[in-house]
């Protein structure tokens, strides 16, 4: 069953680089006091994902910042060592926190999972956006399979 508006979010545990390796990241910590625009990806590093989803949110970290907006994270069912280095090639900085899923356990949790397999991508997450206030979910966005709009910072700076 897919999350909805005004459910809490799942408690997970995901995992970013930190300057000696993987850390753990407490979904509870992360979402606790704060207004976080999450997107999630199929895969780091795909086309679409590297071309027009993440470098959104680079662009308009300011303007979401100014919206009201602590924290914008880049979620992906893959593992940290994946998610920084596409951070890094994308020159994400400090404006876009990117968390790793490695096993889908909070995309599971959401509900927003996707079988890949007949690409050979094994579970994958949807292609989503949501805000997520002091850990409830106030709003979410899904693009259908082979589109790119709802989950767009563009398009989440007009719902802000």
């Amino acid at each position: 069953m897919t999350i909805t508006v005004g459910d809490r979010i799942p408690s997970a545990t995901l995992k970013t680089m930190g300057a000696n390796g993987p850390e753990d990241v407490s979904t509870d910590d992360l979402f606790k006091g704060k207004t976080v625009a999450l997107f999630a990806v199929p895969g780091a590093f795909t086309p679409t994902c590297s071309a027009k989803h993440l470098p959104g949110y680079v662009a308009n970290a300011e303007a979401l910042a100014a919206k009201g907006v602590d924290t914008i994270v880049c979620l992906s069912v893959n593992d940290a060592f994946v998610m920084d280095a596409w951070g890094k090639d994308q020159n994400t900085g400090d404006k876009v926190l990117m968390l790793a899923d490695g096993s889908a356990d909070l995309t599971r949790a959401l509900g927003l999972d996707k079988d890949a397999s007949a690409a050979g991508m094994g579970i994958r997450s949807q292609r989503f956006s949501m805000v997520i206030e002091d850990g409830v979910l106030k709003s979410l966005d899904i693009d259908p399979p082979g589109q790119f709009w709802a989950t767009s910072a563009e398009a989440m700076l007009e719902r802000l």
